[in-house]
């Protein structure tokens, strides 16, 4: 695995756990290809690619964030 892919895999590690702990994930961890993450949303475990997972938790928890400001 090259270095983008390693530093792109720690970056998403980091918004699961936040995910996790914020509670819009259920569970997360590395998939079974390298290329893969898998994330446990609404009971289904999916198995996205790197840059998919990074943009699904991205926009998961910015919608959050939205939600919970108040305006």
């Amino acid at each position: 695995m090259n270095g983008t892919k390693a530093n792109l895999r720690n970056e998403i590690k980091q918004l699961a756990e936040t995910a996790f702990h914020n509670k819009l994930i259920s569970g997360y961890g590395d998939g079974a290809d390298l290329n893969e993450y898998q994330i446990v949303y609404q009971g289904k475990p999916r198995h996205l690619p790197l840059d998919r997972a990074y943009r699904f938790l991205t926009a998961l928890l910015n919608r959050n964030s939205r939600l919970r400001s108040p305006e």
